[in-house]
């Protein structure tokens, strides 16, 4: 009997979610990747390959906050970066983790910065 654990169940969610979801230049992914310790996200297109906008929590002005608070921040900052990168609106890639707590302030910090999804 094999044993699947926490981290390879979210790899497999992570990869049904990826199949049908894809970034292009006029409406990029955002990807979230959730550490024990902070928050990354980055606006991908998937078609040339680049990232277009990224933030995370290792910048100056996340590094002092914590939990949701330094998710929501960084959403703001991703906003922030991807219109002056000329982008409005986006897809949300979760990578596999749940909906809530960091994952979800993060998506309501970049929506709140002005970003569409």
């Amino acid at each position: 009997m094999t044993v699947i654990t926490k981290r390879q169940r979210r790899q497999r969610r992570r990869y049904r979610v990826r199949a049908k979801v894809s970034g292009t230049a006029q409406r990029p992914r955002l990807s979230v990747y959730r550490s024990n310790r902070g928050v990354f996200a980055q606006l991908i297109d998937d078609v040339d390959g680049k990232t277009l906008a990224a933030a995370n929590w290792t910048e100056p002005e996340l590094k002092e906050l914590r939990g949701t608070d330094q998710a929501k921040k960084a959403g703001e900052l991703l906003a922030e970066r991807a219109k002056k990168a000329g982008v409005e609106t986006c897809v949300f890639d979760r990578s596999g983790y749940r909906y809530h707590g960091r994952v979800k302030a993060l998506a309501e910090g970049a929506r709140e910065g002005g970003l569409e999804f």
